[in-house]
């Protein structure tokens, strides 16, 4: 394998969307040979890497290759190829037809998914279609034997691969699936995903499955334990279905590939990248291993050429093309997820951490609301940007154009009719122009005396604004995993991101970009500096400790065999063979794994905990005592070393750098005469100051004024930044369009990093898996400046609290406190929500705060879990805290709030006691998690202030929030003119009153009188006539209430818009005190939070006629007794809108947790899950039908306390317009004597072993009469 034959060609192909590009090493040539080539050219190829080593054969060989005759291969070494054959695939639903088999029970299973939906303010909750067309369900089922279960059912027991102990409760039955199986054949479906329930473990029905399937004529079946042999059913059935959707059509391309050349796949040496940065053979090349081929290449490309050898310092990958941005992150090795979502299907497989952003140069500019807006649409290839001559929309591509950043007599004259013309540099002034009016326009009727903003300012803010929106997922890949961005170099590369890295940089505040010298083409060129990659692994489920280390390390050894074996047979010798060996660790109670790293074949040598424990301390900030560790799989990774591709060293010269020419380029500064140099004719030791442009064969390279480049010994560009980022200052009274945009980005990443920390740095499974939190910034006055779209429920609500604990703490706040609350009176929404703030100071005055939200599973109260069906009074729900400086002048008061967590409350009533947390330590980590996080944004709060100075940093506090308030306007504006125009009332007002009312299950009326103010579009939201506080837990704090409003408010702009106060400010709410929308300090409300807030949310969109209701509950479910507690929230049916049928199997409007993997849930908790799936036809019928709800049902294999707190089980979800309404909920236990007994909406009950629980919740209403 390492003998380098210097006589034959070499290609290195990335295949992309819309550009092919080669890399060849040329016999007897220094230099190598690029080539760029249309991937899509029917009319002069069928394929672009074939035509790529086609024209290259012929122009060094001179002889005459017909595209009618095959490739020759007697010149050719190797061909390592990276391909979007498989994205494409994916994006465009473009796959194998598939069936999907499950086990029976589960054949909505990934439908459903984690039931979260992926835009919580998107009514229509469009989800991803399903990549199978069909399901069957397998009859079988394994189960897991506890830990305690009896010695007798341990004789039907086996042993499973991770070691678990499980047992066939039922068998196979391969007559009943002969028959579906021969069902999907005569559909003409040859190809089939399998996941059954804890395959991972137990593979034996999965393989049964595919020798059957095989048998009968299927020609193709992808196996879920095969495939990803770990626990989580979800995201392996995902992986599974993603193979087979893929794995035929790359055969079917790399086979035609293939077929191309004279002696086919017996003589040419092909290899394809895989999403991991390991090269595979044709034969081992599948579809969920192909995703990230192309992405790959880049990432392989930078790391082994920038790092070590041009710099030490840690590289953030920056890959810029048309559509989007890839970002990564190298530091000495690649940084790998075992799980990631592309276009919208999640695949669990070992590959690169590649973060992609919908920015890039074709991403749409728009004026809205008085701010730049950049994306996230895209104008695509066709029609492209308006400079395309194909009738397009203004882009990125267009403002650099403007700017001079790109050069037309440098770019392709491959546009017009005749596909012969350079780009339209008039078309696009023209269309900047009439924007530019209307931009002008606006800011006068602001300000009067504000100056036009000229075209090229103009396109200078939109380049920034897209700079920024680049910039925060930058900020998060680092950041949220503890490292400071500033200490990167920006490794630059991809067509559009060398114009843009001199400001990337500045902006992160980093003071170096690389640009490799073949930036345009370096994932093609990164396929050969890759090597290849063999991978095993298998569950092992155990305690971490001496004995389980001797199994583990059997098991490393049989796997490293498999890997060698593997390599050995593509022809790699031992010398060649490189491993490394791995163990996935946990801590106990926690879902978050860490694969560690240990010395390959050594790994009783190896301590993995320790090494675990400072991994988990660095990426999440804290260690956790006395908690066992978990081993949940055993892996290796078998390296084929292949050193093929060196970078060359040049000479240093002497000479002066050749400027080829000049062209103007506008800069912050104005317009600079800028010289042009050509990378070819530069040499090692030339230093270009800025302004220059560098010309690197299709990339054009922008060096800014007050930066330097400098060309290195390997003939790569090292740019200096000048380390101060810009600032701005107020000149005048309007505020400034660019900086308006560029601040809400700042804003909203700094709720969202604190976000991204207290994930990491919390405990609880509430916090860490089901993102049961909120963070956002506030004002001095306590008003909302940014929250991160979180949990809705908690929208707006924070900004009650701050405001209620600043009256209460007046003038007492110093620097270094922290506060904590929880109660309902002093602005909380529920018990369990504890809200913790932190006051920012600047120079001894309060400027800013912070606040975090969390959902602790556990604050005492009459049941576990903290969430009672029965509670009357706020003192049975929990520990009750108004106001309590959880951290004074810097130092943790945990003696106070101990005693406040702990502490029984008494029941006023009859004087027991209730009991305090049952999970202290838990609340403790994760309040502590809360400050952490706060600290993360008073920190970048202060980065900003350095930046632009306190003056600036408040006064845009203030615009954002007007900023909002004007969409908002608008939106209501708009809305009176369409309930006008419905209206049979011709005559025109000004006020628009709309009112509405809809039911509690105890009959308990929710009323609105909503009026619209058409001119000025203001709104009052008038709750007069609701039911009074009631005799039960459903009563909701007025926070609550204005969370609901804000959250459809955001809803009904459908612009991304911050969530800010400036929502409210055209909004009055007016609620009756006394109303169980505005209850005493003293009433219970636990379920008010999750369930009257759904009631309101439903009768704000029927006012405003926007879709039917939906399920209208949070579908609360906990269980547990003294040795643990669980709780979930289940999903049901969105109700359908005017144009859009309603979402089945979602969570709904004011919650988005996710749901625990079946597989987890069986693990972890003592119960089987019988049947997780989509309720058929709940969702009303109409026009558009409502989405249809769920059906969870649980039997408990010991006695639990189980409580279920839940809505619409009397009032149905009402359908709109005549649709129908949907199905009411239902509450079931079915005990062992098979009696079916209902349990109404809210109830507590001890469950005996063997007792099923079934819940089948409500569908969304229907819209249009269904006649």
């Amino acid at each position: 394998m390492g003998i380098i034959k210097e006589e034959k060609f070499r290609f290195c192909i990335d295949r992309g969307g819309t550009f092919t590009d080669v890399y060849a090493e040329i016999p007897g040539q220094s230099d190598g040979r690029v080539m760029k080539l249309l991937s899509v050219d029917p009319a002069n190829y069928d394929d672009a890497p074939i035509e790529g080593i086609r024209r290259i054969l012929e122009e060094y060989t001179g002889e005459k290759i017909p595209r009618s005759s095959k490739v020759p291969t007697d010149k050719i070494e190797w061909i390592r190829m990276g391909t979007t054959v498989a994205t494409n695939a994916l994006l465009e639903r473009k796959g194998e037809r598939i069936a999907l088999c499950v086990t029976q029970g589960f054949k909505d299973l990934l439908q459903i998914g984690n039931q979260a939906r992926p835009n919580i303010f998107d009514l229509t909750v469009a989800k991803p279609s399903n990549l199978y067309e069909q399901v069957i369900e397998a009859d079988e089922r394994v189960e897991l034997v506890l830990d305690n279960e009896d010695s007798q059912n341990e004789l039907s027991s086996v042993k499973g691969i991770s070691g678990e102990l499980v047992r066939v409760a039922k068998p196979l039955n391969e007559e009943a699936l002969k028959h579906l199986l021969k069902g999907l054949l005569e559909k003409g479906i040859s190809c089939l995903a399998v996941v059954l329930m804890h395959s991972y473990t137990y593979p034996q029905h999965e393989l049964l499955i595919e020798q059957l399937a095989l048998n009968m004529g299927f020609t193709h079946v992808s196996l879920s334990s095969a495939l990803t042999p770990m626990v989580r059913a979800v995201p392996r059935g995902l992986t599974a279905s993603v193979d087979a959707y893929l794995t035929p059509v790359i055969k079917e391309y790399l086979s035609g590939f293939i077929s191309r050349f004279d002696e086919g796949s017996g003589k040419v040496n092909v290899l394809f990248m895989q999403s991991d940065g390991g090269l595979a053979p044709e034969n081992r090349f599948s579809g969920h291993k192909a995703v990230l081929s192309g992405p790959a290449g880049g990432v392989v490309g930078y790391s082994q050429t920038l790092f070590g050898l041009e710099t030490t310092k840690a590289l953030i990958g920056f890959d810029m093309g048309g559509t989007s941005t890839d970002v990564s992150r190298y530091a000495g090795s690649y940084e790998q997820v075992l799980e990631t979502k592309i276009a919208g299907a999640i695949i669990q497989a070992p590959q690169l951490d590649i973060n992609t952003v919908a920015a890039g140069g074709g991403s749409k500019l728009k004026f809205q609301f008085g701010a730049f807006r950049v994306g996230p649409e895209s104008v695509g290839a066709h029609p492209g940007p308006v400079c395309y001559r194909k009738g397009g929309e203004l882009a990125v591509t267009d403002a650099n154009l403007i700017l001079g950043t790109i050069i037309p007599d440098y770019f392709p004259s491959i546009f017009g009719p005749h596909e012969d013309q350079p780009l339209d540099v008039k078309a696009t002034r023209d269309e900047f122009e009439q924007l530019s009016n209307s931009i002008n326009s606006y800011r006068k009727s602001q300000d009067s005396s504000a100056k036009n903003m000229t075209v090229e300012e103009i396109a200078l803010g939109f380049v920034n604004v897209a700079n920024e929106t680049m910039c925060r997922p930058i900020r998060q890949l680092t950041e949220m995993k503890g490292h400071e961005t500033k200490n990167h170099a920006l490794a630059c590369f991809g067509g559009a991101g060398p114009q843009h890295a001199c400001a990337i940089a500045r902006s992160l505040g980093m003071s170096e970009v690389l640009i490799h010298r073949f930036c345009g083409i370096l994932s093609a060129y990164g396929m050969g500096l890759a090597d290849v990659i063999e991978e095993a692994q298998e569950p092992y489920s155990a305690i971490y400790g001496p004995e389980t280390i001797l199994e583990a390390s059997r098991r490393e050894v049989n796997l490293l065999e498999q890997v060698k074996q593997k390599l050995k047979e593509q022809g790699f010798r031992d010398g060649s063979v490189e491993t490394e060996s791995y163990l996935n660790l946990r801590y106990e109670g926690t879902d978050t794994a860490i694969m560690v790293k240990g010395q390959s074949g050594e790994m009783l040598e190896t301590d993995y905990a320790l090494e675990f424990v400072k991994l988990f301390q660095q990426e999440y900030g804290f260690k956790l005592h006395n908690r066992k560790i978990f081993i949940c799989d055993v892996r290796v990774r078998g390296i084929g070393v292949t050193n093929i591709l060196k970078p060359r060293e040049l000479e240093p010269v002497s000479s002066i750098p050749h400027v080829e020419s000049q062209y103007r380029v506008y800069f912050e500064s104005g317009w600079h005469e800028t010289p042009l140099f050509k990378l070819e004719s530069l040499g090692y030791g030339h230093i270009l100051l800025g302004p220059a442009i560098i010309m690197n064969g299709n990339s054009t390279v922008i060096v800014e004024p007050d930066c330097k480049a400098i060309i290195t010994k390997y003939g790569n560009i090292k740019i200096v930044i000048d380390s101060t980022p810009s600032t701005t200052k107020i000149v005048e009274k309007v505020a400034d369009v660019v900086q308006l945009s560029i601040f809400n980005h700042r804003f909203m990443g700094i709720a969202e990093q604190m976000g991204r920390t207290l994930q990491r740095t919390s405990i609880s499974t509430n916090i860490k898996e089901r993102l049961d939190f909120s963070c956002a910034l506030f004002g001095p006055d306590g008003g909302l400046v940014a929250n991160a779209p979180h949990v809705p429920v908690h929208l707006g609500a924070m900004s009650s609290t701050v405001r209620w604990q600043l009256e209460y703490w007046g003038n007492n706040l110093n620097e270094g406190d922290v506060l904590v609350t929880n109660h309902p009176c002093a602005g909380g929404s529920h018990l369990p929500d504890i809200t913790v703030i932190t006051p920012v100071f600047d120079k001894g005055n309060l400027v800013f705060f912070v606040a975090s939200r969390g959902h602790h599973a556990e604050i005492g109260g009459i049941t576990p879990g903290s969430m009672p069906p029965f509670s009357k009074s706020i003192w049975e729900e929990g520990a009750a805290i108004k106001a309590f400086k959880l951290v004074e002048k810097g130092i943790f008061q945990e003696e106070g709030i101990i005693r406040l967590l702990q502490s029984p409350c008494l029941d006023e009533v009859s004087g027991r006691k209730i009991p305090g947390t049952r999970r202290l330590q838990d609340n403790l980590s994760d309040l502590r998690a809360q400050v952490a996080a706060n600290q993360r944004g008073i920190s970048l709060i202060r980065e900003l202030i350095e930046q632009y100075g306190l003056e600036v940093v408040q006064a845009y506090m203030t615009h954002v929030q007007t900023n909002a308030e004007e969409a908002v306007r608008e939106m209501l504006k708009a809305v009176s003119a369409r309930v006008l125009s419905l209206s049979s009332n011709q005559e025109k007002k000004a006020l628009v009153t709309i009112e509405e009312e809809d039911y509690m299950d105890d009959g308990s009326v929710i009323r609105l009188k909503l009026t619209i103010n058409a001119e000025k579009g203001e709104a009052i939201f008038d709750f007069d006539g609701t039911s009074p506080e009631v005799y039960g837990n459903w009563n909701a704090p007025e926070a609550v209430t204005a969370a609901a409003v804000i959250y459809c408010l955001r809803c009904l702009v459908d612009v991304d818009i911050p969530l800010n106060q400036g929502c409210l400010a055209p909004v009055k709410i007016y609620i009756p005190v006394g109303s169980f929308l505005s209850p005493s300090d003293k009433a219970a409300v636990v379920g008010g939070n999750v369930l009257t807030s759904q009631r309101v949310t439903d009768v704000v969109l029927t006012a405003f006629q926007a879709c039917a209701c939906s399920q209208g509950c949070m579908n609360n479910l906990t269980f547990g007794d003294d040795s643990f507690g669980y709780y979930e929230t289940i999903g049901g049916g969105s109700g359908a809108g005017p144009s859009w049928d309603g979402t089945s199997g979602v969570q709904c409007h004011m919650t988005n947790t996710r749901m625990t993997d079946p597989e987890i849930f069986e693990q972890r908790y003592p119960v089987m899950l019988h049947k997780f799936g989509l309720r058929e036809n709940s969702g009303g019928a109409g026009v558009y039908r409502g989405g249809d709800g769920l059906v969870r049902e649980i039997e408990f294999r010991r006695p639990v306390i189980v409580s279920v707190l839940s809505e619409r089980r009397v009032h149905a979800p009402k359908g709109l317009n005549g649709g129908n309404d949907g199905a009411r909920g239902v509450n079931y236990l079915i005990t062992r004597d098979k009696r079916k007994v209902y349990l109404g909406g809210k109830n507590t009950i001890e469950v005996q072993a063997g007792e099923i629980l079934q819940l089948l919740t409500p569908g969304g209403g229907g819209w249009g009469s269904p006649c």
